[in-house]
């Protein structure tokens, strides 16, 4: 449920998800390596915690790393796995100290076991957090995570569990790697791009979108309350017709 903020005189949305984009292309501008534009949004992604939670969002949801990611140079792709090591290992302590807790979603499988441990030990040790609820897409494409929750439903029927007649939405939701996460409010993109790029296509499909030309290394806490400004002026009927 949305919280309002007083201070702000606006109504937070409880689940914001967001499109990390823009790092390479920052860091062009400065001419620097794409690997320096990764680098510094992973830090904003950290400093957008603390932030989203003082603002009362309950719900932080980002795309680190798709499933389509792994196309880029080695060079870049290894990067993004160090910076991705270093997050998952630093997140542990600094989650424990603001009672944050860590879900990861996404296909495993593809990563190394050292990045898989270290998934599994921020969970573990967060799982009982009671503040602000974080999920990191790492290794994630939302058709993939479809077509698995399907996969997991056909081989139910087979072992004759279930019939092919009580298939509904909410089986499919809790088949999903999103289970136990409400459905994002408002879905933000940073760089101008106006696309999902295969992210939680299920998930937003009543979701309220916000585009900025911000390059993340640059999003702060102002452009996060800019995003909120637009949620609320936004009418979400659900597919149902405002009463005049």
């Amino acid at each position: 449920m949305d919280k309002y903020n007083e201070e702000l005189g606006l109504k937070i949305p409880a689940h914001v998800a967001v499109i990390l984009d823009g790092n390479g292309r920052w860091a062009k501008k400065k001419h620097m390596p794409r690997t320096y534009g990764h680098m510094q949004g992973s830090k904003v992604v950290e400093d957008m915690l603390y932030v989203a939670d003082d603002l009362g969002i309950q719900y932080f949801t980002v795309y680190a790393f798709s499933t389509e990611n792994w196309k880029r140079s080695e060079e870049e792709v290894g990067t993004l796995m160090s910076i991705l090591r270093k997050y998952l290992k630093d997140c542990v302590k600094k989650s424990m100290k603001n009672n944050v807790r860590c879900r990861v979603i996404g296909r495993r499988e593809e990563l190394s076991d050292d990045i898989v441990e270290s998934i599994n030990n921020l969970e573990e040790k967060t799982k009982n957090n009671t503040g602000l609820n974080f999920t990191i897409a790492i290794n994630y494409g939302g058709r993939d995570e479809i077509v698995r929750a399907v996969q997991k439903i056909a081989q139910d029927v087979k072992e004759g569990k279930i019939a092919p007649e009580a298939i509904d939405e909410a089986m499919i939701n809790a088949n999903l790697d999103t289970k136990d996460i409400p459905d994002p409010d408002l879905l933000i993109r940073t760089s101008g791009e106006q696309r999902l790029s295969n992210y939680l296509p299920w998930q937003l499909a009543y979701t309220e979108f916000y585009f900025t030309d911000v390059f993340w290394p640059d999003f702060n806490r102002e452009e996060l309350i800019k995003a909120c400004e637009k949620y609320n002026k936004r009418d979400r009927r659900y597919g149902g017709v405002k009463e005049e």
